[in-house]
């Protein structure tokens, strides 16, 4: 099956409920890169009236898990994941449409590939680069994945 936004908005809607009412959203989606958008709004802001550092991080995560899905579907293994560790930069107040972009793909087919061969867990940093409708970084995530073979 291959993945969509589409269906990963509609896993989101059933499995990650608070992200979907945040309005966090899959933009766009392939091998090695994974958009996801959120819209600044009363249910998602903060005191100070940007966004609630939390939402940025569900859109951030869902931007580099997608991906690990995506090619975990693709291998055809039971392959479990999960965020071992992660890290945030805040660098501008979050106010309107921020999309979230991980181009770290390609770093997921050699982890899925050597836990398989060697059945061991793996680890790898994936990044995403939240902007704002202009263009500017507000924020940068980290999160360090783990996956093994069940």
């Amino acid at each position: 099956m291959k993945i969509t936004p589409a269906k990963l908005n509609s896993f989101a809607m059933l499995k990650l409920p608070s992200a979907w009412l945040c309005g966090v959203r899959v933009k766009a989606i392939n091998d090695t890169s994974c958009t996801v958008s959120v819209k600044h709004s009363w249910i998602n802001q903060n005191p100070f009236k940007s966004m609630y550092f939390a939402v940025q991080a569900m859109a951030a995560e869902l931007s580099t898990g997608a991906l690990v899905i995506g090619h975990i579907q693709e291998s055809g293994q039971k392959i479990s994941m999960l965020v071992a560790t992660n890290n945030a930069t805040f660098t501008k107040k979050a106010t309107g449409r921020i999309n979230f972009v991980c181009k770290d793909g390609h770093l997921i087919t050699e982890a899925i590939a050597k836990t398989i061969e060697t059945k061991e867990g793996q680890t790898f940093w994936m990044q995403a680069v939240g902007t704002n409708e202009e263009g500017v970084v507000v924020s940068t995530f980290n999160f360090e994945w783990t996956i093994r073979v069940k």
